[in-house]
């Protein structure tokens, strides 16, 4: 569709899926429906009603996770902006925005968050095509889920008599379990998904009007932020000191130009591990499975996992299985996932924030076994990709081998090392790992000394901008 420019909002944390999803590597990078992860399935998606490539706003720490999905399914976004904190959607909205009439003041944005699941992929499409031409009139216009059931985590919205897209006569936040029935029964209440479409220049004339504060510092933060071929970083002071607010109470409750679209398409925010296990393919038992799973007599269970997972007797509960850690929870109380992620947070464990297996814009590392004085890791660099040159204070490595080929700096000295082979890097030698291959390297490394914590790195030199010597 001609002016319509796709945003996702890729800035959430997605806690409520842990141990699955962790702040360091959120919901919306995991294929949790289908071979896809969120992120690529929501680009998907919207890719048969743009011509135009899409406008990503993300968290800084995920920035090398955004381009790296994106290059996997051969799309380069029309840019990937960058903040430093969260300040929720209307500020992210309005540097989208900015950055959308730059290009064409006509632009239409269809903004969409990057971890939702829509099973009817048509009648989304169909739905669009209902609000371009509101847009296009000067409408902000929401897309309003059709109710399956009395929800009390959803906030709502009030529709006006007509038809699609009908007023908006009021938002309404997360009612109790009577109030929603009542939506319910009444027919004239729908779930705010949180999905909009406008034209670029009338949501910053709206926020100019409602929050020109906002706008103000969006524009500075964007102004005094730096750019590169990748990413767009806005100015950390800058949006840093900005009002966190939602687009729905910066603008779209205040408004008078606020449409809803009806949207009857099988949507999910996948907000939770209940909320999964409805999105999710079921067998005649209500099991929704994924990966080694034997199920004896059980019902309406979710079970993920890469080891075996051996489940008897068991019905509407929920098991989910990582490196490090397991979940087991009734799917009436999974929400309260919240508050085992808070108890971790408060005890300073790593469990909340990264899974064991980390990944960085070089590949990845795995810490498989650990001990007082020692650390063994399991480690992957991407084609062509290397490491800082970096030193230790306090640690020492070897590094072995197992598949590809390295190109090892130590000291004043390269070295190349094939399958089987190893180095020793002493404490405090400034070193380097390289990939000069074409497939992927794999190698083991064993750290041993009296402080094995990440923060002891120092940067000379980095590919991405992480130098701290």
């Amino acid at each position: 569709m001609k002016n319509l420019i796709p945003v996702i909002l890729s800035g959430g944390s997605g806690t409520r899926l842990w141990p699955l999803s962790r702040e360091a590597y959120p919901k919306q990078f995991l294929p949790l429906i289908g071979d896809q992860t969120m992120l690529q399935a929501t680009w998907r998606r919207i890719a048969p009603v743009s011509d135009a490539r899409p406008i990503i706003v993300a968290n800084n720490e995920h920035r090398f996770m955004v381009a790296e999905q994106m290059r996997e399914i051969g799309i380069e976004p029309a840019a990937v902006v960058l903040e430093p904190v969260g300040r929720n959607t209307a500020p992210a909205i309005a540097v989208a925005a900015m950055l959308a009439v730059a290009q064409n003041e006509d632009a239409v944005l269809l903004v969409l968050p990057s971890d939702h699941v829509i099973a009817n992929e048509q009648a989304f499409h169909d739905a669009v095509g209902s609000a371009l031409d509101a847009a296009e009139r000067g409408a902000l216009v929401t897309f309003g889920i059709v109710p399956a059931r009395p929800e009390t985590g959803y906030g709502y919205i009030k529709a006006g008599k007509g038809e699609n897209p009908r007023p908006v006569e009021r938002f309404v936040e997360k009612p109790d379990l009577e109030t929603a029935k009542y939506y319910l029964e009444s027919g004239e209440y729908l779930w705010n998904s949180g999905m909009f479409m406008f034209k670029a220049s009338r949501y910053l004339d709206e926020l100019r009007r409602f929050d020109p504060d906002v706008l103000a510092a969006c524009g500075q933060a964007l102004a005094l932020g730096s750019r590169d071929s990748d990413f767009i970083r806005l100015d950390n002071d800058a949006f840093s000191a900005i009002r966190g607010n939602s687009i729905d109470y910066a603008v779209m409750e205040r408004t008078s130009r606020a449409a809803v679209i009806a949207l009857d398409a099988g949507w999910s925010d996948v907000g939770s591990w209940g909320a999964l296990w409805e999105a999710s393919h079921q067998d005649e038992n209500g099991n929704a499975h994924h990966g080694d799973v034997i199920a004896i007599n059980c019902r309406n269970t979710y079970a993920h996992g890469k080891r075996l997972i051996a489940m008897i007797g068991l019905e509407d509960v929920v098991v989910v299985e990582t490196d490090d850690a397991v979940l087991v929870g009734h799917r009436d109380r999974i929400q309260e996932v919240k508050d085992i992620v808070g108890r971790i947070k408060a005890t300073g464990r790593p469990e909340a924030f990264a899974h064991r297996k980390v990944y960085r814009p070089w590949g990845a590392y795995d810490s498989i076994d650990n001990g007082a004085r020692f650390q063994v890791k399991r480690i992957t660099v991407k084609p062509g990709a290397s490491l800082s040159l970096q030193m230790h204070h306090h640690r020492a490595e070897h590094w072995i081998v197992v598949s590809g080929t390295a190109e090892v700096t130590r000291g004043d000295e390269v070295i190349l090392l094939a399958e089987n082979q190893s180095t020793y890097i002493p404490l405090g030698i400034i070193h380097r790992l390289r990939n000069p291959g074409k497939l992927p390297l794999e190698l083991i490394e064993v750290q041993s000394g009296s402080y094995l914590g990440e923060d002891d790195i120092v940067r000379f030199d980095d590919a991405y901008g992480r130098v701290n010597a």
